[in-house]
């Protein structure tokens, strides 16, 4: 049991109102419209987009702000200008809430321009500067090669325009080759980029003709595309540049410096390279023209000359070159004759030299020579083989008397060393212990010859035929003293 139920006390929990979504976001749209119900905005018009139903969506803002503006087809149609981005105007209409976003909008029912915004005049500004310097001219404009190795583009690898043209490429002509430089499309680093791109494609030279594309945006979002300083440098490229950037309704200032404007990224695709198909079916079309050309061409020829053979100024050359055929078929005939005489008379010459040839044909001289020289190589290994078995014969007797006496001689220095090794037996001092004899060596190691050199009490080391002790001195006697003991 609870502490409040033992003290006898209850308390009841406040109502809770919860509110579906579509409910709360209606109460707030109510309140913001009876207290926002006709008020004017001012702002700078950005990402304007007419509708097909003639209703105008854009964007109010300003340097810290922006408001979702919508004005319906009935007053749309009554404006005497036609809204842009980059416009300053002043709007009158309510402050409402759209349920489907929860988005707080603006319904405008009127709307008078301020003047351009300061992005449209920079753009203008720049646009008449660059024409006045002749950067829009078409005679500085460089041709699109027609089947470009390979095309270099400029563009944000993670974006949609990228992947468009990358696909009508494929679709189109799948065998070109594509460079893709990445670059921001957006924001303050984009054109320091784009320009960075287009320089890199001119300094490696690896392409032939450079694609700037990006796909469609508010004018704020394009602005990058108006930087002077890549105007300037697209101008100055070597290779042909093409501007793809936002949609068709979309101008930039590096759409009018390029060499060729696409209306979108994937406009660009199919201007910068031409299908394999229509390709093939140009070529095919080049050529049946150019069979059916030159087989006129033949038939007007062939007609000529047909007429000039039938001239009688050809017949006489006919049998002017019959007749001089049938001389040079006569000479050849009797050259045939002489050259056949020729070569029956030196082959007759050349069976004579081959008789005598075969007569001195040092072959058999060469062949007497070597049986002569096969015998004397007989003799001679022969004389050799008996020569041989001689000194060996020598040599096995000479290494008998060898082996004779060098086993004498081992025999008497044998005998000489025993004799050696039994004198030094004999004169060992061990042998002479053997027979009973010992030898003693003082603390210091030196051998004992003189009872003098020991006094009582120490101790010497005495060495026997087998073994040694150390013992002590009790006593020393003198020579000539008589032991009292």
């Amino acid at each position: 049991m609870s502490d409040t139920e033992q003290l006898g006390l209850s308390f009841s929990a406040p109502p809770r109102k919860v509110y579906p979504v579509s409910e709360l976001v209606a109460a707030a749209r109510t309140q913001v419209e009876r207290a926002f119900a006709d008020v004017y905005v001012e702002g700078e018009i950005s990402n304007c987009r007419p509708a097909e139903s003639g209703h105008l969506y854009f964007t109010l803002k300003d340097s810290s702000a922006q408001l979702r503006v919508v004005m319906w087809r009935t007053q749309a149609r009554l404006l005497r200008f036609r809204p842009g981005n980059g416009l300053q105007v002043i709007a009158r209409g309510r402050v409402t809430i759209y349920d489907e976003r929860g988005d707080l909008q603006f319904q405008a029912e009127h709307l008078e321009p301020k003047g351009a915004g300061a992005l449209q005049i920079a753009f203008e500004q720049l646009k008449a500067k660059l024409a006045t310097e002749g950067l829009f001219d078409p005679g500085r404009k460089k041709p699109i090669p027609a089947l470009p190795a390979r095309i270099g583009i400029v563009t944000s690898p993670r974006g949609a325009a990228i992947q468009d043209i990358l696909n009508i490429l494929r679709r189109r002509h799948e065998s070109v080759n594509v460079l893709i430089y990445p670059a921001q499309v957006q924001g303050d680093a984009a054109a320091a980029e784009v320009t960075a791109g287009v320089r890199y494609f001119n300094r490696q030279r690896q392409v032939d003709v450079i694609v700037i594309a990006r796909g469609g945006g508010s004018f704020e979002d394009l602005f990058a595309f108006n930087d002077e300083s890549l105007a300037r440098v697209i101008a100055a490229s070597v290779l042909p540049v093409i501007s793809a950037v936002g949609h068709e309704t979309d101008f930039t200032i590096c759409d009018f410096v390029a060499d060729l404007r696409a209306p979108t990224p994937s406009a660009a695709a199919e201007l910068v390279i031409h299908s394999k198909q229509d390709l093939a079916e140009k070529l095919s079309s080049l050529r049946k023209r150019m069979g059916q050309a030159i087989t006129y061409k033949l038939l007007r020829s062939n007609n000529a000359l047909s007429q000039l053979a039938q001239h009688a100024v050809f017949a006489r050359m006919r049998d002017s070159i019959a007749r001089r055929q049938q001389r040079v078929d006569d000479l050849s005939f009797r050259l045939a004759q002489v050259q056949s005489g020729l070569l029956r008379a030196w082959s007759r010459r050349l069976e004579g030299h081959e008789q005598q040839l075969r007569q001195r044909d040092p072959r058999m001289r060469l062949g007497a020579m070597r049986r002569q020289l096969d015998l004397r190589t007989a003799e001679l290994n022969a004389a050799v083989g008996s020569m041989l078995l001689r000194r060996t014969t020598a040599v096995e007797q000479l290494t008998a008397a060898l082996a004779r006496a060098s086993e004498t001689a081992l025999l008497r220095r044998r005998s000489r060393w025993e004799r050696l090794d039994s004198s030094l037996h004999a004169l060992s001092p061990k042998a002479i212990l053997a027979r009973g004899y010992a030898l003693v060596f003082d603390s210091e190691g030196q051998l004992v010859k003189d009872g003098k050199q020991l006094k009582k009490g120490v101790r010497v080391r005495t060495q026997l035929a087998r073994g040694e002790f150390t013992s002590e001195v009790k006593r020393v006697k003198e020579d000539g003293e008589v032991d009292s003991g």
